[in-house]
């Protein structure tokens, strides 16, 4: 774990926000810094009660298929979306975002805390005190994602 500075220049004369991150090589530390400023910028986009929304991701919790219907998840509400799982997944790639199971995938960030279950698979506890199940076939990639 590398000691990070951080310097901030604000001035009129900028058109916009740049991030530049200067460093001899990219730890987890790094890494996890960089997945979260990439993420705070995606947004999906959700229906709920006949109103279409812009949501940030990193506000989601997590996003389950059902009957071929995605549903997207924020701590107390639930958004429809008209995307496939899979679509969802690769705009996610490179956040905190992973898939648990065939039709889940969760987002690390919000995940209190995991405990194994007997089955082989891991229940996670989510900071807004919902349980999602990490099968079996998940567990190593969710493992190196969320413990590293």
């Amino acid at each position: 774990m590398s000691i990070i500075r951080v310097t901030i220049n604000e001035s009129k004369k900028y058109e916009e926000a740049e991030i530049i991150i200067n460093c001899p090589h990219i730890d987890s530390q790094l890494e996890r810094i960089i997945k979260q400023i990439h993420q705070i910028s995606i947004t999906l986009i959700g229906t709920r009660e006949g109103r279409t929304y812009s949501l940030l991701v990193d506000d989601l919790y997590y996003i389950e298929t059902i009957d071929n219907q995605t549903f997207i998840y924020t701590e107390i509400e639930v958004y429809a979306c008209d995307l496939k799982l899979y679509e969802i997944e690769q705009k996610l790639s490179e956040t905190h975002f992973i898939r648990v199971s065939k039709n889940l995938i969760v987002n690390t960030t919000h995940i209190d805390n995991v405990r194994a279950l007997l089955n082989g698979k891991f229940e996670a506890s989510l900071t807004n005190r919902e349980k999602v199940i990490v099968n079996r076939h998940y567990v190593k990639a969710f493992k190196e994602k969320f413990l590293s």
